[in-house]
């Protein structure tokens, strides 16, 4: 899921300039990126988000995306596992309260 607070957002023809170009020289189309939004690539779909009518992306949903695709099982975990600020909020807590409690 992208966060928009913490993800460098993106139009997906933002994201047609920022993906490497295909064989031949040819640049990635529009409509690839809703190919794979909609459909997918072996199960696997870019994640958007819909901001003031404009269906966008971001390059760590890309990462993740391709991430996914190699089948790289301990990369795609690691690019999956974006921390919200309040899982953040929530574990700075628990290593508060573990050092307060040996004395810190």
């Amino acid at each position: 899921m992208i966060c928009i607070e913490t993800e460098r957002l993106l139009t997906l023809a933002e994201a047609c300039k920022v993906l490497p170009r295909r064989r031949a020289g040819k640049k990635c189309a529009v409509s690839t990126l809703h190919r794979w939004r909609l459909r997918g690539i072996r199960g696997v779909r870019l994640e958007t988000a819909m901001l003031g009518g404009i269906r966008m992306t971001s390059v760590e949903a890309i990462e993740r995306f391709v991430n996914r695709l190699t089948n790289d099982p301990d990369r795609a975990a690691q690019a999956c596992t974006s921390r919200t600020p309040e899982m953040r909020e929530k574990e700075l807590a628990a290593v508060d309260a573990k050092l307060a409690k040996e004395g810190f």
